[in-house]
């Protein structure tokens, strides 16, 4: 079976929101991507002690200077589209009330016929759960926790009830209710983090990391899911954010999915043999402007599955 491709939607800064985000969900969907993928930047902090990912020293990239809100780019794709699946990698959970995020995603997923897919991590940026956040950020797995609760509370039939620290719902009827139950994915990666993933969440959102590591990784947490006693298979999707260059990097140090398209083709091949369903390819980084998006996103559909991928 071949390996479902889903495409990284236009967010940041050189992208026309309005415009561009229905015009390459559109195009995506009749080239044949499976999914149509937005991320999460709150804001972009001018002064800081934290660098990228927490790792000091590491600068922000300019890219997010400007990230348009991943639920609205949604809806606007989701209006542009028919089939495509719509997710999220990663929404940063604990920036958000559980009940609004619930119903927020409830309510798109009604109107886009069943086709949302929640991915779901808990960031680390201090800045953003400073202007964000209802908890502090050493609260974060508590509150991902309550969010997995009351999205499975808000999603089930009425009457629904939670009682949490964020969230207190007596009974009460909450509606639109999802076209289908939603696909929660969680970006796990500590011993907790995959604990929660095996016992609350449908499946998990790895980054690309080279075929390696997502192979021994991937083993790893399906050994985990029989331990725990988890019958339901584990489903997964593979971000993957592409530094694509129009002539083939020659260093010897090249980064997985960095390169021409015939090089990214090559680590998605890689990749896929390891058994993760879907990859999820986001070139909005490395190209100029919605038309470029368009036009790598075609020329790697057409060599992915001339590969076999």
């Amino acid at each position: 079976m071949a390996t479902r491709l889903g495409l990284g939607l236009p967010q940041n800064k050189q992208y026309d929101i309005g415009r561009d985000v229905p015009d390459v969900a559109r195009a995506a969907e009749e080239m044949g991507y499976e999914s149509l993928w937005v991320y999460e930047r709150a804001l972009f902090p001018l002064e800081t002690s934290q660098g990228l990912y927490g790792i000091e020293g590491l600068p922000w990239p300019d890219s997010y200077r400007g990230v348009a809100e991943p639920l609205v780019t949604l809806t606007l794709a989701a209006a542009a589209t028919s089939r495509a699946r719509l997710g999220t990698s990663v929404l940063v959970a604990p920036l958000h009330l559980p009940f609004q995020l619930a119903k927020a995603l409830a309510t798109l997923d009604a109107a886009a016929g069943g086709r949302v897919v929640a991915g779901l991590g808990t960031g680390w940026s201090l800045d953003e759960y400073a202007a964000a956040s209802p908890r502090p950020f050493e609260e974060r797995g508590k509150v991902l926790d309550e969010v997995l609760d009351v999205c499975h509370a808000v999603w089930g039939p009425d009457p629904v009830s939670h009682e949490g620290v964020l969230a207190q719902i007596s009974s009460a009827v909450v509606a639109p209710k999802p076209a289908r139950p939603i696909p929660i994915l969680l970006a796990a990666a500590g011993g907790a983090a995959r604990r929660r993933l095996v016992d609350k969440a449908d499946g998990w959102m790895p980054m690309g990391m080279g075929a390696e590591r997502l192979a021994a990784q991937w083993r790893e947490l399906q050994d985990l899911a029989a331990e725990r006693g988890r019958t339901a298979p584990l489903q997964a999707v593979l971000r993957t954010n592409a530094d694509y260059s129009r002539k083939a990097y020659d260093g010897p140090d090249r980064a997985p999915f960095q390169g021409s398209v015939d090089q990214i083709v090559e680590d998605l091949a890689a990749h896929a043999e390891v058994g993760i369903p879907e990859i999820l390819v986001d070139l909005q980084f490395s190209v100029r402007d919605a038309e470029e998006l368009k036009d790598v996103a075609a020329q790697l559909y057409t060599a992915a599955r001339a590969a076999g991928i």
